[in-house]
């Protein structure tokens, strides 16, 4: 019995996310109400809040949905973890635009955070959880361009925060404007051949100019007193 309601409760779950998606899609974020979430799921209101604190609770569910660890993303890529920390971000980097081209789910999932998602009203609250997930994906990347500079497969002039900014910038941005509009560029064809030309970018930059010492100030001499007229 409990087994069977615990399934229950996963399949509602889903049903909930499913619906959210769609319903998302169709209003955009801030002018979807909860309560038609549940409609459209099919359930009460009260089971939204079973499964789920607030709008940007659910929010954050739907997109986790399709943000696949980092294992997930290589096996799906057919490929073991390289020897090489550059390899390794090229293939992240190239994979996900690759499946953004293929799956239809994850293609809706990224026109509502980047076209959908008004941050007012109920939907506020979406925006913290947006930046913290940027955030995170920002230092992950960072890490792997620190450990490209470490192990000399990038020049030590690579920043890596200014990399990781980069990249990500990159990928956003292809994202945000192909499912804008898909017929604008055949974005599967190019994935590959975009994230090289950025990678080579990289691989030329020049090396750092040593910092600059500290300027030292000198203590100002004191003005000379003018002699008092008697």
């Amino acid at each position: 019995m409990a087994r069977r309601t615990k399934e229950e409760a996963l399949e509602t779950r889903n049903r909930l996310l499913d619906a959210a998606e769609r319903v998302f899609h169709e209003r955009g974020v801030a002018r979807t109400s909860l309560a038609e979430i549940a409609e459209a799921a099919g359930v009460t209101r009260g089971a939204i809040y079973w499964h789920f604190k607030d709008k940007a609770d659910l929010f954050e569910a739907m997109m986790d949905r399709v943000t696949l660890p980092l294992e997930d993303i290589l096996a799906g890529a057919g490929q073991g973890v390289p020897s090489d920390p550059l390899s390794l971000l090229k293939l992240c980097t190239t994979d996900v635009l690759l499946r953004t081209a293929r799956d239809p789910h994850l293609q809706r999932v990224f026109d509502i955070a980047y076209h959908k998602c008004e941050y007012v009203g109920d939907a506020a609250a979406v925006r913290d959880r947006h930046i913290a997930s940027q955030q995170e994906c920002l230092r992950q990347i960072e890490k792997g361009f620190r450990a490209c500079v470490a192990a000399g497969a990038l020049p030590p002039g690579v920043h890596p925060r200014e990399a990781a900014v980069g990249a990500l910038s990159l990928v956003s941005g292809l994202i945000a404007n192909w499912v804008l509009t898909p017929k604008s560029f055949p974005l599967e064809r190019h994935a590959e051949s975009l994230v090289d030309t950025y990678f080579r970018g990289l691989a030329c930059a020049p090396a750092r100019p040593p910092a600059k010492p500290a300027a030292r100030r000198t203590a100002k001499a004191p003005a000379a007193r003018r002699p008092r007229r008697s």
